[in-house]
């Protein structure tokens, strides 16, 4: 009995066993199909949005919106190209403003400069001049008062030879320069 009891057990087992094993390949088979039918719904739907965005897009008021969308995208896109291309050009035009100003301001201060420097040599020159103007002078006084002292020598020197030329000729009675002497005996 015991033996029947087991083989009863063994068979009910079994059965256990054999209802899980039919249930589980029962759900794996419902949840195959339920994953084919999502993937034929996901078909369906795609193949029907495609087939409606297509016969969208060959629709006259579709593609005429597209060629409005391309066209304002052109006119926008070319709008701020020359809007850039504008802003640019301000750019340069305002950079080359500044830095003509500066070369005009670095112009200014160099003609500044070159005046300051021209006038500077000028009065160096013009020190230089009176400097070598006033030594000429002095060197003049200098040479008159030589020549003055040397015609005051030569003068002298001629006075005195005049003196001792007329000396020697009256110590020698030339020209009647020399007093008569008169030895006369008084017999009046």
């Amino acid at each position: 009995m015991m033996q029947l009891v087991l083989r009863l057990s063994t068979v009910h087992q079994f059965e256990n066993s054999f209802v899980w094993i039919r249930n589980l390949l029962e759900r794996r088979q419902r949840e195959a199909e339920l994953k084919l039918l999502e993937e034929e719904t996901a078909k369906r739907v795609e193949e029907a949005i495609r087939k409606k965005v297509e016969e969208s897009l060959n629709s006259e008021d579709i593609k005429l919106e597209i060629q409005r969308r391309i066209v304002e995208g052109r006119k926008k896109l070319f709008d701020d190209v020359a809007a850039q291309l504008e802003k640019e050009k301000e750019a340069a035009l305002t950079e080359a403003r500044q830095k003509e100003e500066q070369a005009r301001r670095e112009r200014e201060e160099l003609d500044k400069m070159l005046e300051e420097n021209r006038r500077r040599v000028e009065e160096a020159q013009k020190r230089e001049a009176e400097e070598q103007q006033r030594k000429e002078e002095e060197r003049y006084r200098e040479l008159e008062q030589l020549q003055r002292q040397k015609e005051e020598a030569m003068r002298r020197k001629k006075l005195e030879e005049e003196e001792e030329r007329v000396n020697q000729m009256k110590l020698l009675g030339k020209n009647k320069t020399r007093p008569k002497l008169s030895f006369g005996l008084g017999l009046k």
